[in-house]
């Protein structure tokens, strides 16, 4: 399966190195909760004295209360350093709370900007993307930052703080000591940096294969069906195990960083110990130290190295959240689709198309359309007929403003639709697709699509228009009824009837039709005939045919070939020209003739059938 291995240009360019730049960006979603991040901050710091605190409680009771047989004084500082214990329990239980609930609000706006993001964007991007991609970013990736926001984030800050109280202790107990404990941290810090960067480019690795496997998943799930039809599950399967595998060594070239750094750094704290106790133990032969002195210095050691060992972990969680982040920014950086031109007086709808020497390509090396120009007057049925990959589809997309023309421009009631706002010229030109998209709700939610405008008596009467009250009457619910994922539980005309209830419901003054061509039996046919009749009526047209009874219904006909208009007229007008209409009329009409004469058996055979079944 090829798609098991397809990458997009816009996946694999990512940042060659760290860039604080991205967490910036990522910081910035704290920004509303900057009061809430300073009390953490508070509540951190106070955590970070307590640590500091309680190796120093020990050096006291050690060397001024058990060297003097002091008990009253050491169990002063016994109930002292207790109550430092319950206060750093009910602190940390705060801070955990009010930073996870901090991290659990930036995630959520974060979603919702991803969100709007990608509600907003140009068709072209999602052309060059993969949903199951798209799904990664706004669940995956943005769980990995939840993570990094939740706890990891006050760990690296909780040890930061604590780092600095333990040294600034340590220093004011016996400044030497300190340095002599201190003399490792260059090596650990030149281990991190080794590792820094294959850390780094093995988590983006794991970001990118979770990515393709949820967009393999998701794809091959939709078209399980076609997978079972042509025997392909083996296939699928060498395809998933392709990518399963490439994702299992990408975690394990992480684990394997991973496994290297924590034992290094694991011994590093080790020789920092050891050296304390050496030259700590020399200090108390010489007097130079007190015992309480060096075992407050072991505890700090521990307490400073701790955190440092667990640098692997949260290491791991930065890179892991810092691949991430690359991605969501980018997807955030993405260029929105055009907005339209700033708000002006723009004539009254009445449903007037000009197309201008349009000239469009969707690659550089390809034009689609090369100098098309054409008028629709207002309330024209126009059929674009003409074969595959002619331009019929990329005039209906420029016309609705999923892409800009390269050159030349369209008009609508006289007006560029680059100069429309883009509400208002979703509001004049409706558009039902060929793949007659329905969403997991009810099927006059599929109609209003939480529109205010359009009530339920629209509704109904939107459906009794087109002839769909009957059957929406016969569902469980009504039109309450859910229709599954992409309208699963509807026949495919009933799927049709529900899309064009949904056009009629908003009344647009210009529809642009796609047409469907999939078959469907003569009753349901006759029902979507008069829907479609009932559709067009009253209201520009601009249908992209397929089917012989909907050209005939069309005021005029464009004939598109290789992206250039060749004919155009009505249909007798065009069958008369014995042109490329007529050959194409030909071969359709032959092609839809040909079951017919092949179902319908010789006439005396016929009747030697009947006869006999009636004897």
């Amino acid at each position: 399966m090829l798609t098991a291995h397809v990458r997009t240009a816009h996946e694999e360019i990512l940042h060659a190195s760290y860039d604080p730049g991205i967490a910036r960006r990522l910081v910035a979603f704290l920004a509303p909760y900057r009061r809430h991040v300073a009390f953490a901050f508070g509540l951190i710091l106070v955590t970070a004295l307590i640590e500091a605190a309680q190796p120093y409680l020990v050096k006291v009771a050690i060397d001024r209360y058990i060297a003097a047989g002091d008990l009253a004084g050491l169990a002063g500082v016994a109930l002292l350093y207790l109550g430092l214990l319950l206060l750093e329990a009910a602190v940390g239980f705060g801070r955990t709370y009010l930073t996870t609930w901090i991290g659990q609000h930036a995630m959520h706006d974060l979603r919702e900007r991803l969100f709007d993001r990608l509600q907003r964007l140009p068709v072209c991007f999602f052309d060059r993307q993969a949903v199951g991609r798209l799904v990664t970013r706004v669940t995956s990736d943005v769980e990995v930052l939840n993570d990094l926001f939740s706890s990891g984030v006050v760990a690296i800050l909780s040890d930061a703080f604590m780092l600095l109280a333990i040294a600034a202790t340590m220093i004011a107990i016996d400044w030497r000591l300190t340095l002599v404990t201190l003399a490792v941290t260059p090596l650990i810090f030149l281990v991190s940096l080794a590792l820094r960067a294959p850390m780094r480019d093995s988590y983006r690795q794991i970001r990118r294969w979770v990515a393709r496997m949820n967009a393999y998943l998701q794809e091959h799930v939709t078209g399980l069906e076609i997978v079972q039809l042509f025997r392909r599950e083996a296939a699928s399967e060498e395809g998933f195990a392709a990518l399963n595998r490439g994702h299992k060594d990408a975690q394990l070239r992480s684990i394997r960083y991973y496994s290297l750094f924590y034992p290094l750094v694991e011994v590093l704290s080790a020789l920092a110990i050891a050296l304390v106790v050496w030259y700590g133990g020399g200090g108390i032969l010489e007097g130079a130290l007190t015992f309480g002195a060096l075992v407050a210095f072991l505890q700090y050691a521990e307490k400073f190295f701790r955190p440092i060992r667990d640098l692997a972990e949260k290491y791991n969680l930065l890179q892991a959240a810092m691949a991430s982040g690359e991605r969501l920014i980018a997807l955030l950086d993405e260029p929105l689709a055009p907005a339209g031109g700033p708000s002006r007086r723009l004539p009254e709808p009445r449903g007037e198309i000009v197309f201008e020497d349009v000239w469009f390509r969707y690659s550089p090396e390809t034009w689609v359309l090369k100098g098309v120009s054409f008028r629709v007057p207002a309330g024209t049925r126009l059929a674009l007929v003409g074969p595959t990959g002619s331009g019929k589809t990329t005039c209906a997309s420029l016309l609705c403003r999923f892409y800009e023309p390269t050159r030349g421009r369209i008009l609508l009631d006289g007006v560029d639709v680059r100069d429309y706002p883009d509400g208002i010229l979703r509001e004049r030109v409706g558009l039902v697709l060929q793949d007659f998209f329905l969403f997991s709700r009810s099927v006059a939610e599929n109609v209003h699509l939480d529109a205010p405008s359009i009530d339920p008596a629209r509704i109904d009467a939107a459906l009794g228009a087109l002839g769909a009250e009957r059957f929406v009457a016969a569902l469980p619910q009504g039109s309450d009824t859910p229709v599954g994922e992409r309208g699963r539980s509807l026949s495919t005309g009933q799927k049709q009837l529900v899309a064009f209830a949904r056009a009629l419901a908003f009344d647009p003054p210009v529809l642009v039709l796609d047409e469907a061509t999939s078959s469907v039996d003569s009753a349901t046919e006759a029902v979507i005939d008069r829907a479609l009749a009932r559709l067009l009526a009253g209201r520009t047209a601009f249908v992209i045919a397929h089917r012989l009874s909907t050209i005939r219904r069309v005021d005029r006909i464009l004939v598109l070939h290789h992206g250039e208009v060749r004919e155009e007229g009505t249909h007798r007008e065009l069958l008369a020209a014995g042109g490329l209409y007529a050959r194409l009329h030909e071969l359709q009409y032959a092609d839809e003739a040909q079951p017919d004469r092949a179902a319908a058996p010789p006439s005396g055979r016929a009747h030697r059938d009947v006869g006999a079944g009636a004897r």
